[in-house]
Protein backbone atom coordinates (compact mmCIF):
# COMPACT_ATOMS: atom_id res chain seq x y z
CA UNK A 1 0.00 0.00 0.00
CA UNK A 2 1.63 3.39 -0.88
CA UNK A 3 -0.21 5.51 1.73
CA UNK A 4 2.85 4.93 4.22
CA UNK A 5 5.63 5.51 2.26
CA UNK A 6 5.47 9.61 2.62
CA UNK A 7 4.86 8.88 6.93
CA UNK A 8 7.81 6.69 6.72
CA UNK A 9 9.84 9.04 4.99
CA UNK A 10 8.97 11.46 8.09
CA UNK A 11 9.99 8.92 10.45
CA UNK A 12 12.97 8.13 8.45
CA UNK A 13 14.12 11.69 8.16
CA UNK A 14 16.64 13.66 10.83
CA UNK A 15 14.72 16.11 12.69
CA UNK A 16 15.13 18.71 15.71
CA UNK A 17 12.70 20.08 17.19
CA UNK A 18 12.68 24.00 18.60
CA UNK A 19 10.15 26.01 20.79
CA UNK A 20 9.91 29.89 20.02
CA UNK A 21 7.25 32.26 20.08
CA UNK A 22 4.13 30.37 20.87
CA UNK A 23 5.14 28.01 18.10
CA UNK A 24 7.18 24.56 17.44
CA UNK A 25 9.36 24.58 14.97
CA UNK A 26 10.08 21.54 12.93
CA UNK A 27 13.02 20.93 10.46
CA UNK A 28 13.66 17.63 8.59
CA UNK A 29 16.72 16.45 7.15
CA UNK A 30 15.93 13.59 4.32
CA UNK A 31 18.39 11.10 2.90
CA UNK A 32 18.31 12.88 -0.57
CA UNK A 33 20.01 16.07 0.59
CA UNK A 34 16.50 17.90 0.95
CA UNK A 35 15.29 20.13 4.08
CA UNK A 36 11.85 20.67 5.09
CA UNK A 37 10.81 22.99 7.83
CA UNK A 38 7.37 23.28 9.16
CA UNK A 39 5.85 25.93 12.19
CA UNK A 40 3.04 24.52 14.73
CA UNK A 41 0.93 26.60 16.27
CA UNK A 42 1.75 25.18 19.83
CA UNK A 43 -2.50 25.47 21.17
CA UNK A 44 -3.76 24.44 17.98
CA UNK A 45 -1.32 22.27 16.88
CA UNK A 46 -2.15 24.01 13.22
CA UNK A 47 0.65 24.07 10.42
CA UNK A 48 1.55 27.68 10.37
CA UNK A 49 4.29 27.35 7.69
CA UNK A 50 6.28 24.98 5.29
CA UNK A 51 9.20 25.85 3.51
CA UNK A 52 11.42 23.17 1.38
CA UNK A 53 15.18 23.50 0.17
CA UNK A 54 17.15 20.96 -1.79
CA UNK A 55 21.37 20.92 -2.47
CA UNK A 56 21.86 23.76 -5.90
CA UNK A 57 24.09 22.24 -8.77
CA UNK A 58 27.39 23.06 -6.34
CA UNK A 59 26.52 21.42 -3.61
CA UNK A 60 25.06 24.30 -1.40
CA UNK A 61 21.88 24.58 0.24
CA UNK A 62 19.67 26.51 -2.05
CA UNK A 63 16.83 29.00 -1.42
CA UNK A 64 13.89 28.20 0.47
CA UNK A 65 10.59 27.53 -1.28
CA UNK A 66 7.78 28.45 0.66
CA UNK A 67 5.16 26.27 0.22
CA UNK A 68 2.38 26.75 3.53
CA UNK A 69 2.44 30.44 4.71
CA UNK A 70 3.32 33.92 3.79
CA UNK A 71 6.31 33.36 1.11
CA UNK A 72 6.64 37.49 1.41
CA UNK A 73 8.14 36.42 5.26
CA UNK A 74 10.69 34.88 3.31
CA UNK A 75 12.03 38.00 1.89
CA UNK A 76 11.70 40.51 4.90
CA UNK A 77 15.16 41.74 6.26
CA UNK A 78 17.04 40.57 3.00
CA UNK A 79 18.63 42.34 0.68
CA UNK A 80 16.27 40.94 -2.18
CA UNK A 81 13.21 43.27 -0.50
CA UNK A 82 15.08 45.97 -1.44
CA UNK A 83 15.59 44.27 -5.12
CA UNK A 84 12.52 42.77 -5.65
CA UNK A 85 9.59 45.15 -5.27
CA UNK A 86 5.98 43.66 -5.96
CA UNK A 87 3.54 46.21 -6.99
CA UNK A 88 1.10 46.42 -4.06
CA UNK A 89 -1.98 45.59 -6.60
CA UNK A 90 -0.94 42.48 -8.28
CA UNK A 91 -2.43 39.30 -7.08
CA UNK A 92 -0.67 37.74 -3.91
CA UNK A 93 -1.43 33.72 -3.79
CA UNK A 94 -0.67 32.28 -0.89
CA UNK A 95 -1.68 28.95 0.91
CA UNK A 96 -2.78 29.28 4.90
CA UNK A 97 -4.41 25.80 5.73
CA UNK A 98 -6.72 25.19 8.39
CA UNK A 99 -7.09 21.89 10.75
CA UNK A 100 -9.61 20.04 8.30
CA UNK A 101 -8.59 21.45 4.91
CA UNK A 102 -5.89 23.19 2.71
CA UNK A 103 -6.51 26.59 1.76
CA UNK A 104 -5.24 29.31 -0.70
CA UNK A 105 -5.42 32.64 -0.45
CA UNK A 106 -5.39 35.47 -3.42
CA UNK A 107 -5.24 38.65 -2.54
CA UNK A 108 -6.00 41.68 -4.69
CA UNK A 109 -8.94 40.41 -6.63
CA UNK A 110 -11.30 42.75 -6.46
CA UNK A 111 -13.73 41.06 -9.23
CA UNK A 112 -17.41 39.79 -7.76
CA UNK A 113 -17.58 35.99 -6.80
CA UNK A 114 -19.58 35.08 -10.00
CA UNK A 115 -16.82 36.42 -11.79
CA UNK A 116 -14.49 33.19 -10.88
CA UNK A 117 -14.70 29.71 -11.37
CA UNK A 118 -12.12 27.22 -9.90
CA UNK A 119 -11.99 23.44 -11.15
CA UNK A 120 -9.82 20.37 -10.13
CA UNK A 121 -7.99 18.84 -13.21
CA UNK A 122 -7.51 15.41 -12.79
CA UNK A 123 -5.55 14.74 -15.21
CA UNK A 124 -3.22 17.54 -14.81
CA UNK A 125 -3.23 16.57 -10.68
CA UNK A 126 -3.89 20.38 -10.18
CA UNK A 127 -6.53 23.06 -9.77
CA UNK A 128 -7.23 26.26 -12.51
CA UNK A 129 -8.37 29.41 -11.16
CA UNK A 130 -10.33 31.41 -14.51
CA UNK A 131 -11.79 34.56 -14.37
CA UNK A 132 -14.68 35.38 -17.20
CA UNK A 133 -13.19 38.69 -17.93
CA UNK A 134 -9.57 37.03 -18.37
CA UNK A 135 -8.10 39.30 -15.96
CA UNK A 136 -6.34 36.42 -14.07
CA UNK A 137 -5.67 33.01 -14.37
CA UNK A 138 -3.94 30.44 -12.00
CA UNK A 139 -2.73 26.88 -11.99
CA UNK A 140 -1.68 25.15 -8.83
CA UNK A 141 -1.14 21.57 -7.45
CA UNK A 142 -1.76 20.04 -4.01
CA UNK A 143 1.58 18.55 -3.08
CA UNK A 144 0.35 16.56 -0.20
CA UNK A 145 -2.07 14.70 -2.16
CA UNK A 146 0.80 13.93 -4.44
CA UNK A 147 2.60 12.72 -1.81
CA UNK A 148 0.25 10.28 -0.47
CA UNK A 149 -1.01 9.34 -4.34
CA UNK A 150 -4.18 10.35 -3.49
CA UNK A 151 -6.93 11.49 -6.14
CA UNK A 152 -8.04 15.21 -6.46
CA UNK A 153 -11.82 15.37 -5.42
CA UNK A 154 -13.68 18.22 -7.43
CA UNK A 155 -16.25 17.69 -4.27
CA UNK A 156 -13.61 18.25 -1.91
CA UNK A 157 -13.49 22.33 -3.68
CA UNK A 158 -15.02 25.22 -3.02
CA UNK A 159 -14.43 29.04 -2.75
CA UNK A 160 -15.50 32.23 -1.69
CA UNK A 161 -14.75 36.04 -2.36
CA UNK A 162 -14.19 38.57 0.39
CA UNK A 163 -12.43 41.36 1.07
CA UNK A 164 -10.74 41.52 -2.30
CA UNK A 165 -9.70 38.11 -1.68
CA UNK A 166 -10.36 34.71 -3.09
CA UNK A 167 -10.40 32.49 -0.87
CA UNK A 168 -9.97 28.57 -2.03
CA UNK A 169 -10.73 25.44 0.59
CA UNK A 170 -10.37 21.76 -0.19
CA UNK A 171 -11.48 19.52 2.14
CA UNK A 172 -8.88 16.90 3.75
CA UNK A 173 -9.40 13.47 2.73
CA UNK A 174 -9.95 10.85 5.82
CA UNK A 175 -6.29 9.57 4.37
CA UNK A 176 -4.03 12.68 5.48
CA UNK A 177 -6.41 13.80 8.40
CA UNK A 178 -5.66 10.26 10.21
CA UNK A 179 -1.98 10.81 9.04
CA UNK A 180 -1.41 14.32 9.98
CA UNK A 181 -2.75 13.30 13.51
CA UNK A 182 -0.60 10.12 13.63
CA UNK A 183 2.32 12.96 12.70
CA UNK A 184 1.15 15.00 15.36
CA UNK A 185 1.50 12.60 18.26
CA UNK A 186 5.21 11.38 16.82
CA UNK A 187 6.20 15.10 16.93
CA UNK A 188 5.22 16.14 20.14
CA UNK A 189 7.73 13.07 21.31
CA UNK A 190 10.80 14.68 20.01
CA UNK A 191 12.59 17.12 22.72
CA UNK A 192 12.69 20.44 21.93
CA UNK A 193 16.07 21.72 21.88
CA UNK A 194 15.20 24.19 24.40
CA UNK A 195 12.64 22.53 26.71
CA UNK A 196 13.38 23.82 29.49
CA UNK A 197 12.67 27.41 28.41
CA UNK A 198 9.96 27.29 26.05
CA UNK A 199 7.60 24.38 26.99
CA UNK A 200 7.18 25.56 30.38
CA UNK A 201 6.44 29.00 29.23
CA UNK A 202 3.51 27.89 26.72
CA UNK A 203 2.08 24.99 28.88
Amino acid sequence: MALPSWLERLRAAGKTALVQDGKRKIHYQFEDGKEMAEEYDLKTGQLVSRKWREKNTLGGSGKWQVEVGDPASLLLGGLESELIKESSSNPVFMRKDTLSSFQWRIRNLPYPKEVYSVSVEEEQRCCIVRTTNKKYYKKFSIPDLDRYQLPLDAAALSFTHANNTLIITYQKPKEILAAEEQLQKELKKIKAANSESGDCKTQ
